[in-house]
């Protein structure tokens, strides 16, 4: 494309001509202009910034100014096609390179690079492997290199690829062009390994705010998950666009058929699919509105749709840098969306087991217990889950965000050092008289006093310690055990999960340290579901779409009728939604009513080429002369 030329030696200049007249944007946002000023003079950097936070434009827009084209690096192949419709639909000139193309695909973009007619060259890692690729880039003008996911480097992050570690030969191979690291995720030990590894040190480097104060977290007690997601689904969330994620397949497939049998549209995506069937699904999330995608963790890095207003985990996430990536998926559009788990003792049983058999030294099984640890801390904590999340990532200070479920609804906490010494003393019983260990539900029957066959069995009512619990209720003794085990002083041990106590627990026991404890809730909320799959306000069918949120009463219809059209084009074309236009965008339309070009050219994410192509049509819908569309 022909960009219009900045003043001399001023290439800010050209920069904000980019962003207005390719974009649609008045101005950057915190920290873009800084970085993009760096990279233009050809500098190095590493930005971490949050999801929504606007890293691509970092590399985007140094690509259009600087003479070559940008090459950018990203594991996302099952989405670099969406990400190169984006770009296209804004008259940028982009392409991509991967193992889903055949000969005749790769030789039409290969010789586009070579005649300087692609700004952005989009590359899995692992094509840098293969010598031909690099005779190539070796070839043509490069203006930058974009390293996309740069977590993905770091070993003991998260979500490491063995591939992302070779990248530290671009800068050997290519000394004299500039390259931007970038990721969504990453604590200060990651932010140091991703610098070492890439050899960054040297480089511009920008840690933004690491706040989502669009998100509103909350982590709930898991009693009926299921029942528990309908209900949030139905109750906040109906039509909405959303996420759902499990630790397992079955899992996956469980939750899917029961949210499409109570009429949700859901799809499931895991690993074990048919890869077609699991294109087809991950397309029709993009593409359509309102799908809940069910799905282990390992869908979403990466996906662009703008519009997700819930992710949900129906299993406890493994480490507090997954679970923020994860949550991330949510609100890009920086409008309201709600990060919830559910969460309970099985959880942190599993998790303690999945660790004890990983794979791999002492030293990488404390490292998974160490991240561990950090999520138990954020879910039982009595303090603002933000303040908790930004401290992980070296954001200390902040103050309460009064936008998550501790801040709105504030547990109250209790000293629980007899009750911990009651639960600790029976696991002690159990070990030493009996010589045998028990899971969490034995010990409870026990300190409830129930008679079951099992504690007949083996005689545990003859225990000093049968009984000595009636004064709480089951509820609040499994969360003993869970907040005991949270906090270190309680472990799980064997393929069974069978309780043992540590070398902490013993300062327990003999009343050297007091043990507080969060207290449980009165009652979990239930769902409306009838039994048998019917639902008692929605009715059958499809969940209805509420009205968006904080949106005036009278946009409200012209909004659904934006979308309306603006879905029967996506469809034409064959691209997802968020690529015609945001619904930020669409709101802000609905909203100031633009009278003619010269009004919607002022709207946020309208730039001059999207302006030329739908300009008219927009107008048309706003005045009622367009051909009505019906929403699906």
């Amino acid at each position: 494309m022909t960009l219009p030329p900045g003043p001399e030696g001023h290439p800010a200049g050209a920069a904000a001509q980019v962003l207005r007249r390719v974009f649609g944007y008045e101005s950057f946002r915190s920290g873009q202009q800084e970085i993009i000023e760096h990279v233009v003079d050809g500098g190095d950097a590493l930005v971490l910034m949050p999801t929504g936070g606007g890293k691509s434009l970092c590399y985007q827009i140094p690509a259009l100014v600087r003479p070559g084209t940008g090459v950018v690096v990203s594991p996302l192949i099952a989405l670099m096609q969406d990400q190169v419709d984006a770009l296209r639909a804004l008259g940028v000139r982009a392409g991509f390179l991967n193992s889903s193309q055949d000969l005749e695909q790769r030789r039409t973009v290969e010789a586009a690079f070579l005649a300087g007619e692609l700004d952005l060259l989009y590359l899995a890692p692992e094509r840098l492997r293969v010598e031909a690729t690099l005779r190539l880039l070796d070839r043509g003008t490069i203006a930058l290199f974009a390293i996309d996911e740069a977590h993905c480097v770091a070993q003991w992050g998260h979500d490491f690829r063995p591939d992302y570690l070779m990248l530290s030969m671009l800068h050997e191979r290519w000394p004299g062009v500039p390259r931007v690291a970038l990721t969504a995720t990453a604590t200060p030990e990651t932010h140091k390994e991703i610098t070492s590894r890439l050899g960054l040190a040297d480089a511009y480097h920008h840690v933004a705010d690491f706040d989502r104060p669009n998100i509103q977290y909350r982590i709930a007690p898991k009693k009926e998950p299921k029942a528990q997601l309908l209900h949030l689904l139905r109750t906040e969330h109906p039509g909405d666009a959303g996420i759902v994620y499990c630790l397992s397949r079955a899992s996956v497939e469980k939750i899917a058929e029961f949210l499409a049998g109570q009429g949700i549209a859901a799809l499931p995506y895991h690993a074990g699919l048919d890869n077609r069937v699991r294109a087809e699904n991950q397309a029709r999330f993009l593409r359509e509105d309102g799908i809940v995608m069910v799905a282990t963790i390992a869908f979403g890095m990466g996906i662009d749709k703008p519009d997700v207003r819930f992710v949900a985990h129906l299993d406890l996430p493994k480490s507090v840098e997954g679970y923020y990536q994860e949550t991330g998926r949510a609100g890009r559009d920086g409008l309201r969306s709600t990060a919830w788990l559910a969460y309970g003792l099985q959880d942190v049983v599993q998790q303690r087991r999945l660790i004890d058999a990983s794979p791999g030294d002492a030293a990488h099984r404390r490292r998974l217990g160490t991240h561990l640890d950090a999520m138990l801390a954020l879910c039982e904590t009595v303090e603002c889950r933000r303040v908790g999340l930004l401290a992980y990532f070296g954001q200390r200070g902040s103050a309460a965000c009064g936008n998550c479920d501790t801040c709105l609804e504030p547990p109250q906490s209790w000293d629980g050092t007899v009750a911990a010494q009651k639960l600790l003393s029976t696991v002690l019983r159990l070990d030493r008289e009996r010589h045998q260990r028990f899971g969490a539900g034995h010990v409870v029957d026990i300190l409830l006093g129930r008679s079951t066959p099992k504690v007949a069995q083996h005689r545990h009512e003859t225990l000093t310690v049968f009984g000595v619990g009636e004064d709480l209720r089951e509820l609040e003794w499994r969360g003993v055990v869970r907040q005991l085990l949270a906090q270190g002083l309680l472990a799980v041990q064997g393929e069974h999960g069978t309780l043992a106590l540590t070398e902490a627990s013993a300062d327990v026991l003999r009343g050297t340290r007091t043990v507080a404890l969060r207290r449980e809730p009165e009652r979990v909320a239930r769902s409306s579901a009838r039994p048998g799959g019917g639902d008692a306000s929605a009715g059958a069918g499809r969940a209805r779409r509420a009205t968006p949120v904080d949106l005036p009463a009278q946009a409200a219809p012209v909004f659904e009728k934006l979308r309306a059209w603006r879905g029967a084009t996506a469809k034409e074309q064959g691209v997802p939604a968020y690529v015609i236009f945001h619904d930020a965008t669409l709101r802000e339309i609905a909203t100031r009513m633009p009278t003619g070009l010269a009004d919607l050219a002022t709207i946020s994410g309208v730039g001059e080429n999207k302006l030329a192509k739908y300009g008219e049509q927009l107008l048309a819908v706003l005045t009622g002369s367009a051909e009505p569309v019906e929403p699906d």
